[in-house]
């Protein structure tokens, strides 16, 4: 039973894997000959890998800058990681997690299949995040690891699966510029915040878009996203490497001795490189994804769209991502030194996480909003992810104490906050705004439902 546990667990919460199969499965459906299926199911595993693998190369190239970071500022405290927390949750809830994430991903396909919000969640990894959350703040409020709290952990994950990819979509239509994916990260809350506050305060003028600044001719090589992102990164990466001096940078836990100038240069043209990949892995998955799920959108669940994870929207914006992670970075460091001269808990930037969601902040809030759109929403993003935290660790509780990271991006911190809020409340509190939640979303849908025939009246 642990070693099948095991194998449901380990392949759906393998993205390549998940989105492979899913693939070939539309492709089977339209009744395409096997060597389509084969073919598609294939490049859309390769697809993932590749984007993945870029994803590494960027996490690497992304750890020595923390520790050169923490380093300068010489200050402790809690880094938001969702990868370090869900790895300590995982060995004391790692069954209530996997079987959590499985009745997730079954009542959403059910809500996408009755309701409006057609949004089948792909990003294996993310659903394991919030099913581990759930585990842990169910936990905590008192309800044990028992089947209620798979229960209803599940039927959390997957109303939160279904909704938060709605929330973000109308600004996906015009980033992507068709509505064909969908987005599935766990930070569309933060997301749809910046495209709201981009498109309300920022440039609605497209010539005002973060991609086409208006660059002197002799700075030309600067529009291709590869140089400015290379040139940009060093510049910050030589900065840091110097106050944080050679002594530590050339120790055998960073360069083991390169130098230390030689070493920033080379992680920020891998931190490019890294970005580059990325982009490849995005275009290969659109390439098939997108034509293979119209088999499940006019089988299964009609009209459904994927959601995938936050590197989809890179390639569109890249510009965008550079100044999102930029500004939600700076917000970061100066959110942290108000912790300290509040003495406060402090939260430490974390690096990885500021970069995929305040990148994507940037690229949303530049949706309807250009530049302006772009930093406001940034801004404002970057806000949530440094003092967000804070309300979370309550809601772990034991847990949460004992840990040195916590879960960093805003759909944890929204949904998990008021999870641990209500609980204080007790345990059936926690069970109603649970069974709420779903009944809303299902109220929500009749009544958008009602209003479409209205109009079509």
């Amino acid at each position: 039973m642990n070693g099948f546990l095991n194998f449901i667990v380990s392949f759906a919460t393998t993205p390549a894997l998940l989105v492979g199969i899913i693939a070939m499965l539309g492709l089977i459906l339209q009744k395409k000959p096997a060597t389509a299926v084969i073919q598609g199911g294939v490049k859309t595993f390769a697809g993932f890998l590749v984007l993945t693998g870029g994803a590494g190369i960027l996490v690497n190239s992304l750890t020595p800058f923390s520790a050169m970071f923490q380093h300068v500022f010489a200050v402790k405290g809690l880094v938001p990681s969702n990868e370090a927390v869900v790895a300590l949750a995982l060995v004391k809830f790692g069954t209530p997690a996997a079987l959590i994430m499985l009745v997730g991903f079954i009542v959403n396909i059910i809500l996408a299949r009755i309701t409006r919000f057609k949004y089948i969640f792909l990003t294996g990894q993310a659903m394991l995040y919030v099913s581990t959350m759930a585990a842990v703040v169910l936990a905590a409020a008192g309800l044990g690891t028992s089947w209620v709290t798979i229960l209803l952990g599940g039927i959390f994950e997957g109303t939160l699966l279904t909704i938060t990819p709605a929330l973000t979509q109308r600004y996906m239509r015009k980033i992507t510029g068709n509505d064909g994916v969908a987005m599935g990260h766990t930070g569309n809350m933060g997301y749809a915040l910046s495209g709201w506050l981009g498109e309300k305060f920022g440039n609605k003028d497209p010539e005002k878009s973060t991609e086409k600044l208006n660059i002197p001719k002799s700075l030309g090589f600067l529009r291709d996203s590869t140089v400015s992102i290379s040139l940009v990164m060093m510049v910050v990466y030589i900065i840091l490497a110097l106050l944080a001096g050679p002594h530590f940078v050339e120790s055998s836990e960073l360069s083991n001795g390169t130098n230390y100038i030689v070493y920033a240069i080379v992680q920020a043209g891998t931190f490019a490189a890294g970005f580059v990949v990325v982009l490849q892995g995005v275009r290969m998955i659109l390439a098939e994804i997108i034509p293979a799920f119209q088999g499940i959108a006019q089988k299964l669940v009609p009209n459904s769209k994927p959601a995938l994870d936050v590197p989809i929207v890179f390639p569109y914006a890249p510009n965008a991502v550079l100044i999102g992670f930029f500004v939600s970075f700076v917000v970061g460091v100066l959110s942290m030194l108000a912790m300290i001269g509040l003495h406060t808990t402090v939260i430490i930037p974390g690096i990885v996480g500021i970069f995929f969601c305040g990148g994507a902040a940037g690229v949303y809030g530049n949706a309807f909003g250009g530049l302006r759109g772009a930093i406001i929403g940034s801004i404002v993003n970057g806000l949530i992810l440094a003092w967000g935290p804070l309300l979370i660790m309550p809601a772990l509780g034991s847990f949460g104490a004992g840990a040195a990271s916590t879960f960093a991006d805003s759909d944890y911190i929204v949904s998990g906050g008021l999870l641990g809020l209500t609980s204080k409340a007790g345990s059936p509190a926690l069970i109603a705004l649970i069974i709420g939640f779903l009944v809303i979303v299902l109220i929500l849908n009749a009544i958008l439902n009602a209003r479409d025939k209205a109009k079509e009246k």
